[in-house]
């Protein structure tokens, strides 16, 4: 695996800033492929499966951007992963060819929501969406995943989504999600988590073994679409 180094930095967001971290892997003057993540409703850009993720990425030769937006209006954090994503095609000393956009719970509802937009655009730096966790709907309210469900449905055939959820994750139940498949022009790949819930933890396994499946279909997703 490659070293990396980690810049901590601060990216506009209207009148306010958003705190981030860029992990840059060994081969820098080479990275044309670049990762974005974020956070659930609780936590931040620090949760646990978010930096190892990014510490995976970028030791596999991959950039990757991670941020932290408080606040649980779906809106609002739109719009702070659009200024994020501006700011990472601005970066002048990489050459950003293809970007991915992804999250974790809320924050790839935030994704879906802003990779809708920019495929509707002329936008082409955009390659592919990461769900980690998609809450489909609140426990116990299934009725809620034609809604939730919209944006992933909108997307063009261009743009793949991977998805990597636990079997036991009471915000995605696995039929419903596959109903959702089969509706979405976007080529979908998904990978279950045997026994996980919906923060990917599993009863007698341990925590490590998880965040390395994880990563492992990820890296490996991306790579075979850049």
């Amino acid at each position: 695996m490659e070293t990396i180094q980690e810049d901590s930095m601060t990216i506009p967001f209207g009148a306010k800033h958003l705190v981030a971290v860029l992990s840059i892997p060994a081969n820098a003057s080479d990275v044309q492929t670049a990762v974005i993540l974020t956070h659930g409703a609780g936590g931040d850009m620090n949760f646990k499966h978010l930096v190892s993720l990014a510490h995976a990425l970028s030791s596999n030769g991959l950039l990757c951007l991670r941020f932290t937006c408080k606040g649980l209006n779906l809106v609002y954090r739109v719009k702070a992963y659009n200024a994020v994503w501006e700011y990472l095609k601005s970066l002048e000393k990489f050459t950003i060819r293809n970007i991915f956009l992804g999250g974790r719970s809320m924050g790839s509802r935030a994704a879906s929501a802003l990779a809708r937009q920019l495929s509707g655009g002329s936008e082409d730096a955009l390659q592919g969406l990461v769900c980690l966790s998609f809450p489909l709907h609140p426990p116990g309210l299934t009725h809620t995943h034609r809604q939730r469900s919209e944006d992933l449905r909108a997307l063009p055939k261009e743009v793949p989504v991977l998805f990597l959820s636990g079997t036991a994750d009471n915000m995605c139940e696995k039929v419903l999600l596959d109903d959702v498949l089969k509706e979405m022009k976007s080529p979908a790949t998904v990978h279950w988590i045997e026994g996980g819930s919906h923060g990917l933890t599993v009863k007698g396994r341990a925590e490590e073994s998880v965040l390395d499946e994880v990563n492992s279909h990820v890296i490996s997703w991306i790579l075979e679409h850049t």
